[in-house]
């Protein structure tokens, strides 16, 4: 048995009991629409969350092939020049015809065939490589790491998938990345056409979350 499960769930070398409610919540990213998602989500849990950016904490590497790998790196990274409990995510957009690209690569899909880091430029990629494809499937995936302090031997994992369709043209305002060209059937709206409340609500990354709440409350 683990020695913190067996002192009642504290760490004694980092003063941490993992079942202790989490109060205060570093995110190990500086992207400004992931901050405003999970803000929105974890406020409601009664956590606050931190931009890992307004602690002075430089973006980490995200050298690996998985992204469940990738969030554990950044989290650990956070957690390890903040003191404090840290939560990543890796996501990106997985399409049927393209094997599994963008993938983790989805930020930085057009930087990878020569062109610019910019959502603008891997929108204009995805639509040309799909350019000849009759299979438009595809979906947003999400994992997220918490790790309660830099050497958590028992981060939290939670996933979620978010299915739908290429579009050939940008639809809707709203949203980041490849919102505006993600069109989901059952809601007949692009992601950027959503409302925040309702994308909040139904995303990879919402679900992702209410899986590691759930996890979160089962700890508590």
């Amino acid at each position: 048995m683990n020695e913190a499960r067996r002192n009642g769930g504290t760490n004694e070398a980092h003063g941490e009991t993992s079942g202790m409610p989490l109060k205060k919540v570093v995110l190990a990213s500086n992207n400004a629409g992931k901050l405003r998602e999970f803000a929105a989500l974890l406020g409601a849990a009664g956590i606050e969350l931190i931009a890992q950016g307004e602690l002075n904490v430089p973006e980490a590497e995200e050298p690996h092939p998985t992204f469940v790998e990738n969030a554990l790196t950044k989290a650990r990274h956070a957690a390890k020049l903040t003191g404090l409990p840290a939560l990543a995510d890796d996501s990106g957009l997985c399409v049927r015809a393209l094997r599994g690209a963008p993938g983790v690569y989805s930020a930085r899909f057009a930087q990878l065939a020569g062109g610019e880091k910019s959502d603008a430029a891997n929108n204009a990629r995805l639509v040309d490589e799909l350019r000849d494809a009759s299979d438009r499937r595809g979906y947003y995936y999400c994992v997220l790491a918490l790790v309660r302090h830099a050497e958590d031997p028992e981060p939290l994992i939670a996933e979620g998938r978010w299915h739908g369709e290429i579009l050939d043209a940008p639809r809707g305002e709203h949203g980041f990345g490849y919102d505006p060209y993600f069109y989901l059937p059952s809601l007949n709206a692009s992601a950027a056409e959503l409302e925040p409340a309702v994308k909040n609500a139904s995303s990879h990354r919402a679900i992702a979350l209410r899986q590691l709440l759930a996890r979160l409350s089962e700890e508590a």
